[in-house]
């Protein structure tokens, strides 16, 4: 079921800053469809349909809210009606294209919702002859990685919630229960707990848990096998939770506990090093080499993280190659994980916020190998 609409997400700034960081940028009008990107400006959590719904935001002009005639009872109830912005509905027999082109100047450079479906893409397009279409999303981003405090606070109860999750662990790991039986579980609890939305569940157990994004199967857990639960989900606020912890039923492999703690060594060093200015490419290097000099570089095969908010991934993205430098307000994930292929894998996954001073680590469960006995 869809989050609900978010107070947090309705500030007349936000609307103010799009467009002038458009304006900056050389945009003339942003056209932001269904999404986060919606939501972080309006606080309305639009269906995605194939009828356009579309915040016009333009540089010079006044904003609108074009949306399906049969949409508007609920635009009109959300919290974008507390903003200062026209909403505009269009009826079956109008093209809400040439009503939105109407509004623009010709020939716009317009930065198009990155999520935006192609046909609607197209669509603008050909309403807008000789204009030019760029990505909104390098504006929005620069908006949306840096969190307010309230913004922080959100994505705190979405850490709290999750470990509550990860804290009842035990009452579902259980030998010759299926991954897919308790992770049924495990979703009940995730709304339980605190989200209105289960976003995913992983439940990688034995040779399974060597697949970082695994799908829920049939596979029996099994005695001494080490299981990955990689777990999330979307509070009220709208704000997301991502944790990945570890577990065995009882005594795991003699090599699982030396790559466990390889792995645990790695990710307390990322954690520790997370400070203004340190650059993604920085971040993830200090895990990474822990990980390469014990042996198991080729082994660990993804970033470190990624940045979290009203979606699970966003950016900041921790991975070599990106030099931007870490800020107070940039919250992420720091996840390094090692997978031996056809036997076992474990990864280590906290969210953290960068602050004044350091870093604010947002779930508090431990994360050494919790061993369950049967």
């Amino acid at each position: 079921m869809p989050a609900p609409d978010s107070p947090l997400t309705v500030s007349p700034d936000r609307l103010r800053q799009a467009r002038e960081s458009a304006a900056r940028a050389g945009i003339q009008a942003l056209l932001i469809s269904p999404g986060a990107d919606l939501r972080y400006l309006t606080g309305y959590h639009a269906l995605p349909l194939e009828r356009l719904t579309c915040l016009v935001l333009p540089v010079d002009g006044e904003p609108f809210l074009l949306v399906p005639a049969l949409e508007e009872p609920a635009a009109r109830t959300s919290p974008a009606a507390a903003l200062d912005l026209e909403i505009v509905s269009w009826q079956e027999t109008q093209d809400p294209y040439a009503l939105a082109a109407a509004r623009l100047p010709a020939g716009a450079t317009v930065g198009v919702d990155n999520h935006m479906w192609a046909e609607k893409t197209m669509a603008f397009q050909a309403a807008l002859p000789g204009g030019r279409q760029v990505l909104a999303g390098p504006v929005l981003s620069e908006l949306r990685m840096r969190k307010s405090p309230q913004e922080v606070q959100a994505l705190r109860q979405a850490g709290a919630a999750i470990d509550r999750v990860h804290s009842r662990m035990a009452e579902w790991l259980r030998v010759g229960r299926s991954e897919r039986e308790v992770g049924a579980d495990i979703a009940e609890a995730i709304v339980a707990e605190g989200h209105t939305r289960v976003d995913f569940v992983i439940v990688g157990s034995g040779p399974n848990s060597a697949s970082p994004h695994h799908e829920l199967s049939d596979r029996v857990l099994r005695p001494g096998d080490p299981v990955v639960v990689d777990i999330g989900g979307t509070t009220a606020a709208g704000y997301c939770s991502d944790s990945t912890r570890c577990y065995a039923l009882g005594e795991p492999p003699a090599e699982y506990r030396r790559l466990y703690e390889v792995l645990s060594r790695a990710q307390q060093a990322q954690t520790a090093a997370v400070r203004p200015g340190i650059t993604a490419e920085e971040l993830d290097a200090v895990g990474r080499d822990i990980i390469t000099e014990a042996g198991y570089g080729p082994d660990f095969v993804h970033r470190t993280g990624h940045g979290i908010g009203l979606q699970t991934h966003e950016e900041p993205y921790i991975v070599a190659g990106s030099s931007r430098p870490l800020e107070p307000g940039m919250a992420f994930s720091v996840e390094p994980g090692i997978y031996l292929a056809g036997r076992y894998g474990a990864r280590i996954e906290d969210i953290l916020v960068c602050t004044p001073d350091g870093g604010e680590r947002l779930n508090r469960t431990s994360r050494e190998l919790t061993v369950i006995a049967d």
